[in-house]
């Protein structure tokens, strides 16, 4: 390890980091790298992605017959 980041998270998001950091013994760093090597490693495998703006139709469930609200 040689590099450093910093980031800006919401307090929502670091309570969350440290409930988890106190629950597995993990100190918080080694946590978010965790979870940014496992992003990597995921990497291309979301192969439902490649259909995203693909699919035809109502763009809103509310303009069906049924799901208005008018």
């Amino acid at each position: 390890m040689g590099h450093t980041l910093t980031i800006r998270i919401t307090e929502e998001l670091l309570a969350w980091l440290k409930e988890i950091s106190q629950k597995t013994g993990l100190p918080v760093g080694r946590i978010i790298r965790q979870q940014v090597e496992n992003a990597k490693a995921k990497q291309g495998n979301q192969r439902f992605l490649r259909h995203a703006g693909k699919i035809a139709g109502a763009p809103d469930l509310s303009t069906r017959k049924g799901f208005s609200r008018q």
